[in-house]
């Protein structure tokens, strides 16, 4: 009955107005919360739909950064650009992230999968600012095409041999054929592109960089997650072949991971760099996953939340500097401090979590994936350490030259904030740094 009231209250709240899709989001987010995971594991939602443990955090996560992104993009609204059209299509791109995180078999799991990257096309390509959005909306469209057709097959070829789609009745394959290597990487590689691996990761910057605000935060936020949650997913189902590839997908996570924070100092657009950064801790994700243990996963599922939260919120941060100046550029929007002083404690605190600094969530599934790297292998530690170093250096690099310094002289005045993107900034820190109390993120 509580899930009938929680569905019918967002769709009437959404569909009706503004304030009311994002009080529907916000109060779906809380009815999930209290539910408590006792009423959300397998077929408990019914025959078809039904979440986990993973599931459930996921969805609540999707919930939490629509409301936020509806919030955000109030100019939408202010200046009448086809705010009912924003509306639907928010609310289509929340419902296929629901109906992928609840799917309990792989095909609904596909279609629903897919199905996201169709509003996340309409969302940048209708309110993105540059005419370069053309090229960024094909290139995320090919990109993810590419590598979804092959998992369709593969995921026939695994009916054909099983019987059955359905996730936890699935048979593990231990054999090491020619075939089953070519049936894997198949599965693979549709999720780390959208994870994205470093090799497959240009999509994303150009995505980000002419997404508007609420494409941003959801490509941050949710979407990517997608990838990490599919790695999961399939991982149990190849386990000979896994265990047998874990040093590739091990070494392109942190491998990967140092070169593009490399990458991220030397930007300067502040998009640019939020979206170098998500590549790299992805990174730490795929090689989590890849070690298929215990902490691997639970590190993983931890980290995909808290950089959720604090990326979709840097990527907030760098829409009110845009909306003020006109400029995403490290050199024209420095010296923020001198006219915007109460944003810097935000921009602080949400770079101090880019870096998992205590106590946010991003520390706890670092020490999580880390353990679990190293214990895989003791070398991983040279590039682990190499990554947590840039990881500082470019969140401090972000943090210093946007706030200090002298500020742009065409620059005369500008408004603080309101307290609207006071209110969005504390609805990312909170969660991000009060969830760690929560300490039991341990995924069987």
């Amino acid at each position: 009955m509580l899930k009938m009231v929680f569905f019918t209250l967002l769709m009437t709240s959404g569909v009706s107005s503004w304030f009311g899709l994002q009080v529907g989001m916000f109060i779906g987010a809380f009815l999930l919360s209290l539910c408590g995971l006792s009423e959300f594991f397998f077929g408990n939602l019914g025959l078809i739909f039904g979440v986990d443990f993973v599931g459930y955090i996921l969805i609540l996560l999707s919930f939490w950064i629509m409301g936020l992104v509806c919030l955000a993009s109030q100019k939408v609204f202010d200046l009448k650009n086809f705010s009912s059209s924003f509306l639907l299509v928010s609310v289509f791109l929340m419902l296929s992230l629901v109906l992928t995180f609840s799917s309990v078999d792989y095909l609904t799991f596909y279609i629903f999968f897919e199905s996201s990257l169709i509003p996340t096309m309409i969302l940048i390509l209708g309110w993105g600012y540059q005419p370069e959005r053309l090229q960024a909306g094909v290139y995320m469209l090919f990109y993810t095409l590419f590598a979804s057709l092959p998992l369709l097959v593969s995921l026939l070829v695994l009916y054909s041999k099983g019987g059955t789609l359905v996730m936890m009745l699935v048979p593990s394959t231990m054999s090491l054929e020619f075939l089953d290597f070519v049936w894997y990487f198949c599965t693979m590689f549709a999720f780390v592109v959208k994870l994205p691996m470093f090799m497959v990761h240009l999509w994303l910057p150009k995505a980000h960089v002419e997404a508007p605000v609420a494409g941003s935060m959801v490509l941050a936020g949710v979407l990517l997650k997608l990838g990490g949650y599919g790695l999961l997913r399939v991982s149990g189902i190849f386990m000979g072949v896994g265990l047998s590839f874990s040093w590739l997908w091990v070494s392109l996570g942190v491998v990967g991971g140092v070169l593009v924070s490399l990458i991220c100092l030397r930007q300067t657009d502040i998009k640019a760099l939020i979206a170098y950064s998500s590549v790299a801790h992805m990174g730490l994700v795929l090689a989590g996953i890849s070690t298929l243990s215990v902490w691997g996963f639970s590190g993983a599922v931890v980290v995909m939340v808290g950089h959720g939260l604090c990326s979709s919120g840097l990527f907030c941060l760098a829409n009110v500097v845009y909306e003020r100046l006109g400029s995403r550029s490290l050199y024209i929007s420095k010296g923020l401090l001198n006219f915007m002083p109460s944003m810097g404690l935000w921009w602080f605190l949400l770079s101090i979590g880019n870096m998992a600094a205590p106590p946010s969530l991003n520390l706890l599934g670092e020490i999580q994936l880390i353990t679990a790297i190293v214990s895989w292998s003791g070398l991983a530690i040279i590039s682990i350490g190499l990554i947590s170093f840039f990881s500082v250096s470019y969140s401090l690099y972000m943090y210093s030259l946007s706030q200090h310094g002298k500020y742009f002289s065409s620059v005369f005045s500008c408004c603080s904030g309101k307290v609207r993107e006071y209110l969005v900034m504390m609805l990312h820190w909170l969660p991000l740094n009060i969830l760690i109390l929560k300490g039991a993120y341990m995924v069987y």
